[in-house]
């Protein structure tokens, strides 16, 4: 497990919740749901980061390595209070002027070792 490294993001980050609840509808319209799973409300973030060339290199070899070795990583998004875990199986890249560089990320947070 890695550290994201210390790069902060751009205003306007995006925080999405998907509770993990099963449900079962029953003919008289009655419908009953239970929560799954005792980590039952991951987050997902998504991240633009507006930074340098040189630091957007650094984002992409850190995100990388982590698709190359299917590991988690460490990261504490603006207004949590600790860090948590997360894969970025997606991300994008531009260069809107030279030497500058904006990366978008979805970090999708995970629960394990």
């Amino acid at each position: 497990m890695a550290d994201f490294p210390d790069f902060d993001p751009a205003p306007g980050m995006t925080k999405s919740s998907a509770p993990i609840v099963r449900k079962v509808q029953f003919g008289d319209g009655y419908e009953a749901r239970l929560k799954y799973g005792i980590n039952q409300n991951p987050k997902t973030f998504n991240f633009t980061f507006n930074v340098s060339e040189a630091e957007s290199d650094t984002i992409e070899t850190f995100l990388d390595a982590r698709a190359a070795d299917a590991d988690n990583f460490t990261y504490t998004p603006p207004g949590e209070a600790s860090a948590l875990k997360f894969v970025c199986e997606r991300w994008s890249k531009s260069s809107p002027s030279p030497d500058r560089a904006t990366i978008s990320a979805t970090f999708r947070q995970v629960f394990e070792p």
